[in-house]
């Protein structure tokens, strides 16, 4: 007996930019723990689901990956890292307001 999948227009669940803590910690290679330290700290605010499941954006692997990578080359504590990633993220945002002014004069 063949069975038929039939699909209706709009039926399908829409595709997520967001990313689950599993998928967070295969790329960042972040253990669960940190990852919870620094939602708890607000350096990253996942949203949240119906079931309480975190959901990450991208932009949340790019600061983790920074902040991993700052954390091991300078051998900071966490809270340390945060602060310099912080800071970095600070320097190219006031960077980018001066560009933005010397084009226009």
């Amino acid at each position: 007996m063949e069975i038929k999948h039939i699909v209706i227009a709009g039926s399908l669940p829409a595709r997520s930019e967001r990313l689950s803590l599993a998928q967070v910690q295969e790329l960042t290679g972040l253990d669960s723990a940190v990852v919870g330290e620094l939602i708890e700290l607000g350096w990253i605010t996942p949203e949240r689901t119906t079931s309480e499941a975190f959901l990450f954006r991208s932009r949340d692997v790019y600061r983790l990956r920074k902040l991993d990578r700052i954390k091991r080359d300078f051998e900071l504590p966490l809270l340390g890292a945060s602060i310099v990633v912080d800071l970095l993220e600070r320097i190219e945002y006031l960077e980018g307001k001066v560009n933005e002014l010397h084009r226009l004069l």
